[in-house]
């Protein structure tokens, strides 16, 4: 008995023991060998950490306009356990559609999401359509929610909203090729945006507390705090009443002529700073998952293209400045033979214009007259070298991601190529970029500098500001060269008569500049029928405001940089100056009497043509050849009317109406700067009712009903606001580039 209980006893204290043993070596393996383990998933249950956003610093244009800055945005949640529990998943999904715009089946999914246990879900995101939502979108979904509650008198209804922050352009399509954008996630994809990243989006701050297993902060938490460091903010050189000025002309201009794309850049010639660039076809930074991926592509510093007869300008100032250049010398034009080469190379008048001077040569754009400048007189060697100073191997350098560099490598041994390298074709690919700031440093005095987009950028977190100073590369030419090459370009442009650049002439400034219409090569040879045109040039040229390129690829018709180009650069330049407060100023009076006899002689010439029987493309060809004012009222194909009538006399820049369709509510042209007498006319031809307020030119007009007709009310001045002198170029075909 006693050795039976003395065995139970020994075996119930081995086993205590045993246990003992066991639970030493598992408190052992946990607090010691697995210590980091498990004290990591006790800091999980009591230490917390929340991310705190640094808001992204804003974009704005030179004048302090926001173009693009942090705002707050809404996400839309679902509560699958919720909706269902409150039976309101038809009326949820048939509300969030109407709302979102989310097809019902993809929100049925969200809306029913189980697990894999057959349990409903908790919050689910409705992404895309219901990501990021902007504030008024968010007051619709509240408005909702608000009344599901009111409906089925619930508190909960399974539909929430999510406070975030997310990218807003508030100008949308403006400047949005400077701008880029970021996605969604907050990612900078292109632009500024992508360039400047670092600058812009800051650090996110963080919150380190302490909480018991309920989530309640604990009274003796240690709190760390590390504050957000926001973004710096970056103020532009761009003017937004300038770009807009562009995005609305290239706007018009891209619908007429249909081209593959349009490009322009206008900058302080002075400083380099960029007033505006912009292309089409565009995009808006808001909307960017709406825009075809082409769209994106800044032309403007990535597209290389042969530039034609805007090169020539880098030719004429090295001619200047070698002083080998003498306007009144002659030469044959017409065509010219390059030794090697069978056969010759010619101007767009291939018979040519007899024996020209060489400023005429410049004037009608002769490709011969530059052949001689560039090739003979300057040589291979001392072009190319020209061509190199003026940056054309190289890239600007300006502050934009993606800048392509041109390429100039003509073979040396090749006698044709280095030729017509003096007139902008052949073994020649430039940028926009680089061709205005090659004409830019013809206005500035010679100073080849480096382009820039950025005027300033402010750290709001220590309130300094870096400030970008204009940085000059290297000198050209020397001032005085400049300023000879100027006035050559300028007559490019004042010559009415001859001057290829003569519809990019604005009455009150001195424009200089140089058309280009470059032939496209299609396969192995050139296509005469497609083109690259183009206008480049400065104002005013006494002491240049601005410098301008724009760039139109293949638009339909084949029109040249004349045609095409350099009334885009007029409407803009036209704008910016007077928004600029360029002061208009007279004639120079060395020039003032030759040009007046030019003016009114063309003046005394001139009658309204014959429209009738024209399509609207022929008519407006040969007005915009011819020099005349015109406007085209009505979308038709075809002139069904016009005003003046054929061979009336025309008063010095009377304009001529096309009407190009019969309709019971037509469209009404801007008669400002009209005589009311010829308004009145013009509106009577539309069978519009009139009435007039003051006497004098037309200043101002509104349009309205009257008895259920079209009413137009013209504000009248004595004073004419256009101008009562404005030269008119008579018919002349327009001389420009020759393919080789």
């Amino acid at each position: 008995m006693v050795k039976r209980i003395k065995l139970r006893t020994l075996f119930i204290g081995g086993c205590i023991t045993l246990f003992f043993l066991v639970l030493v070596g598992r408190v052992f393996w946990i607090q010691v060998l697995q210590n980091d383990f498990w004290h990591g998933k006790a800091v999980a249950q009591w230490a917390h950490s929340s991310e705190i956003k640094a808001v992204r610093g804003t974009i704005e244009d030179r004048n302090g306009n926001v173009l693009a800055s942090d705002v707050p945005a809404y996400t839309v949640v679902v509560d699958p356990e919720v909706i269902a529990k409150q039976k309101i998943g038809d009326e949820v999904i048939a509300g969030l559609h109407e709302l979102l715009g989310k097809p019902e089946d993809e929100l049925r999914k969200l809306v029913e999401a189980k697990d894999e246990n057959g349990e409903y879900l908790k919050n689910r995101e409705i992404r895309n359509e219901g990501w990021k939502i902007d504030e008024e979108l968010k007051n619709k979904v509240d408005q909702f929610i608000q009344k599901l509650r009111k409906e089925h008198d619930i508190l909960e209804t399974g539909v929430g909203l999510v406070r975030e922050q997310k990218r807003y352009y508030p100008k949308e399509t403006l400047a949005a090729h400077i701008l880029g954008y970021t996605d969604r996630d907050g990612n900078a994809v292109m632009g500024l945006e992508q360039y400047f990243d670092k600058v812009l989006k800051g650090t996110n701050g963080k919150l380190y507390y302490q909480s018991d297993g309920k989530g309640v902060k604990l009274p003796d938490s240690q709190d760390i705090y590390q504050p957000a460091v926001n973004g710096s903010d970056i103020k532009l050189t761009i003017d937004s009443t300038i770009q807009y000025y562009i995005e609305d002309a290239i706007a018009k201009a891209y619908a007429e002529y249909k081209p593959k794309s349009i490009s322009v850049i206008a900058a302080d010639p002075k400083t380099m700073e960029i007033l505006g660039m912009a292309n089409m076809p565009t995009f808006n930074p808001n909307e960017y998952w709406n825009t075809d991926q082409a769209n994106f592509y800044n032309h403007a510093i990535k597209s290389r293209y042969e530039p034609g007869s805007t090169f020539k300008i880098v030719t004429l100032a090295g001619a200047v400045e070698e002083k080998l250049f003498k306007p009144e010398d002659k030469f044959q034009s017409g065509q010219i033979r390059i030794k090697g080469y069978s056969r010759p190379l010619h101007d767009i008048n291939t018979v040519g214009w007899g024996q020209i001077s060489f400023l005429d040569g410049v004037k009608r754009s002769s490709n011969v007259a530059f052949v001689k400048l560039g090739y003979e007189m300057l040589g291979q060697d001392r072009l190319l070298q020209y061509i190199n100073d003026f940056g054309f191997n190289g890239k600007t350098g300006i502050d934009l991601p993606g800048e392509t560099s041109g390429i100039v490598n003509p073979n040396p041994s090749i006698a044709a190529e280095n030729a017509t390298l003096a007139y902008g074709h052949g073994k020649v690919l430039v940028t926009p970029i680089q061709q205005l700031t090659a004409v830019a440093a013809i206005a500035n005095g010679g100073k080849l500098m480096v382009p820039h987009v950025v005027k300033e950028i402010t750290d709001p977190n220590t309130g300094k500001t870096t400030v970008t100073k204009p940085e000059v590369v290297r000198q050209v030419i020397s001032e005085a060269s400049a300023k000879e090459t100027g006035s050559y370009l300028e007559q490019v442009v004042s010559d009415q008569v001859i001057g290829t650049g003569r519809h990019a002439y604005i009455e009150g400034y001195r424009v200089a500049g140089k058309t280009g219409t470059a032939i496209k090569v299609v396969g192995k040879g050139y296509d005469r029928d497609i083109v690259l045109s183009s206008f480049i040039g400065y104002a005013p040229v006494n002491d240049p405001k601005i410098a301008m390129i724009v760039i139109v690829d293949e638009p339909q018709g084949g029109e040249g940089g004349g045609a095409v180009a350099a009334p885009i650069f007029k409407e803009i330049a036209s704008q910016a100056l007077q928004y600029m407060g360029v002061p208009k100023v007279t004639d120079d009076p060395k020039t003032a009497g030759s040009k007046a006899k030019q003016t009114s002689t063309a003046a005394a010439l001139r009658k309204a043509p014959d429209l009738t029987g024209k399509t609207v493309q022929e008519a407006r060809k040969l007005l915009l050849d011819q020099g005349f004012d015109f406007e085209v009222v009505g979308q038709g194909a075809n002139v069904v009317r016009q005003y003046p009538e054929k061979n009336t006399s025309l008063a010095s820049g009377q304009r001529i109406y096309v009407i190009s369709e019969e309709s019971n509510n037509p469209a009404i042209p801007d008669l400002r700067g009209q005589s009311l007498r010829d308004a009145l006319e013009m509106l009577s031809l539309l069978k519009v009712n009139v009435t007039v307020e003051g006497e004098g030119y037309v200043t101002g007009q509104s349009e309205g009903t009257k008895n259920g007709k079209p009413l137009v009310t013209l504000q009248l001045s004595p004073l004419n606001p256009y101008g009562e002198d404005i030269p008119v170029p008579p018919p002349d075909e327009e001389a420009e580039d020759a393919a080789p």
